[in-house]
């Protein structure tokens, strides 16, 4: 069993002071810090670009997992890698030749995640399984945060972990309720929200999603 991941999304974090809740979370126990990139197009909702990437970059030594929910990405991958990110995450369903953008974010020396939607079908991913570090399964329609969890997704996180040895990483609706579910089928990175930063002890929270 892979250790499990925490990786608090700064969508649901206060941005009036968005250094030091990266801090806080890093300080009760955090694995990575997830940055959600929409742009309104890919998915009805604006939120940050390049520039809070890099911004927060020296606040943190947490791996930063960029999930890019974006239309075209081919043309922020660059932008993205050089503010910091770590892992660079895009989907399956944004990009005509997901190749050719598993090769690109390869090139700037960056490990690279695809995504799927909830209705998006497990086989979509498959030929490129072999080519990236990281799957993430949407577990709410991508957009906006506080979503109920979709528990007809959980059959596809299963059959993922059959196949595939890395990490799986599930995003949407994550708390202290459905963290173990995902689990329990075989997700090892959890992204949480609304959960960690709704609340008044990030630790305790943390502390309970990784099981």
């Amino acid at each position: 069993m892979q250790k499990v991941l925490i990786a608090p999304s700064i969508l649901s974090a206060n941005f009036s002071k968005l250094g030091q809740e990266i801090k806080d979370v890093e300080k009760a126990g955090a694995d990575w810090i997830h940055v959600d990139v929409m742009d309104g197009h890919f998915v009805p909702n604006i939120t940050i670009g390049p520039v809070v990437v890099k911004s927060i970059r020296p606040v943190t030594k947490l791996l930063m997992d960029v999930h890019l929910m974006i239309k075209n990405p081919e043309r922020y991958i660059e932008s993205f890698a050089k503010a910091g990110s770590d892992i660079i995450t895009f989907h399956i369903e944004a990009e005509e030749d997901p190749k050719e953008i598993v090769k690109l974010i390869r090139y700037f020396k960056k490990k690279v995640g695809v995504s799927i939607r909830p209705k998006t079908d497990m086989k979509s991913v498959e030929p490129i399984l072999a080519m990236v570090d990281m799957v993430l399964v949407m577990t709410v329609e991508p957009g906006f945060g506080g979503q109920e969890f979709i528990f007809d997704c959980l059959d596809k996180i299963e059959l993922l972990r059959k196949i595939f040895k890395k990490d799986i990483e599930v995003d949407g609706g994550i708390n202290e309720t459905t963290a173990p579910e995902v689990i329990r089928k075989g997700a090892n990175v959890i992204v949480a929200g609304t959960s960690i930063f709704g609340s008044k002890d990030y630790a305790s929270v943390i502390k309970k999603l990784r099981g």
